[in-house]
């Protein structure tokens, strides 16, 4: 647990081999946390990998803390984890909302990345937003979209991001408790090509476990993630001294492949790579695979001085 200020203290775990090349991983959500299975994207032998909940996230502290935790506190936090373990360098790797944070970092601090591994692209804009949860499935689908909708009182679905997040961000788990429960259903949902049938609950429903990502996104969305406007595309050309890759699902509904081009045109020092018959998720076929081979290759250009 390491002590971030601003009342944080974030997880932070370490895998793999002290003397191996150094790496991190940003998770998603916002808010997602870290994941046992993000552990494997990493050669246990070849690289000293570290992995840790963002503010507000997983078994960081205190948890859903949205109050001093914005985008450049989580750049901070990256910088802080670096400065601990003592390296001067390292491959950053994240996907959607971590490529978000990823892209941001990069541009701050590019001589701090020896190689940046991204999947999922996303830029943290309002109209991406509006594409993933309102305009994408009212095209691709329409089943959820209407349930989605319809959930809401008639007289909030005129503005249903804005509707939703006000739930979201209501103090009262009477009200953000349901509203996370249908927001976290329709998202996991469109984040993969064959969810099978999906039924949302309703806001009427006492919901179980609180999923917490929904409440971060939330956070996030209303403050257009803590952005300038097209700041991460206006930056872009900070990235070209670092090498790279973009994992990019083919038929990602919640981040499309729009962004990824806009980004890498813009690197022009990374490979775009296109994985057919796939969604968002990164459990999505081939995703995992294929940024396995390119953080090995990363690691590979490192060892041998490649950088």
């Amino acid at each position: 647990m390491l002590d971030v200020g601003g009342g944080h203290w974030i997880y932070v775990e370490e895998v793999g081999s002290k003397s191996g090349v150094p790496a991190i991983f940003l998770h998603g959500g916002p808010g997602s946390g870290s994941q046992h299975a993000h552990r494997n994207l990493f050669d246990a032998d070849r690289n000293h990998a570290i992995l840790f909940d963002q503010r507000g996230a997983g078994r960081s502290h205190p948890y859903l803390g949205c109050r001093n935790n914005t985008t450049a506190d989580l750049i901070a936090d990256i910088e802080k984890i670096r400065e601990f373990f003592g390296y001067k360098e390292w491959i950053v790797t994240g996907g959607s909302w971590g490529s978000t944070l990823a892209l941001a970092y990069a541009q701050k601090h590019p001589t701090r990345v020896t190689a940046l591994i991204i999947r999922a692209v996303f830029l943290g804009t309002a109209s991406e937003v509006d594409w993933a949860f309102i305009d994408g499935p009212k095209r691709f689908r329409p089943e959820l979209y209407h349930a989605f909708i319809n959930a809401l009182p008639e007289a909030e679905r005129a503005n249903p991001i804005k509707a939703y997040v006000t739930r979201l961000r209501d103090p009262d788990p009477a009200v953000h408790a349901p509203a996370a429960s249908v927001w976290n259903t329709y998202e996991r949902a469109l984040s993969v090509l064959q969810p099978g049938n999906v039924t949302l609950p309703t806001l009427d429903e006492k919901p179980g476990r609180l999923p917490p990502t929904p409440l971060m996104e939330a956070h996030y969305i209303a403050n257009d993630f803590f952005l300038n406007k097209d700041e991460l595309v206006a930056n872009a050309h900070r990235l070209r001294g670092i090498p790279g890759a973009i994992v990019q699902g083919r038929y990602d509904l919640l981040c499309p492949p729009q962004a990824a081009q806009a980004i890498a045109e813009r690197w022009g020092n990374c490979r775009l790579e296109y994985v057919d018959n796939a969604g968002h998720a990164i459990t999505e076929p081939g995703i995992m695979e294929k940024l396995q081979r390119e953080i090995a290759s990363a690691t590979a250009n490192s060892q041998s001085g490649e950088g």
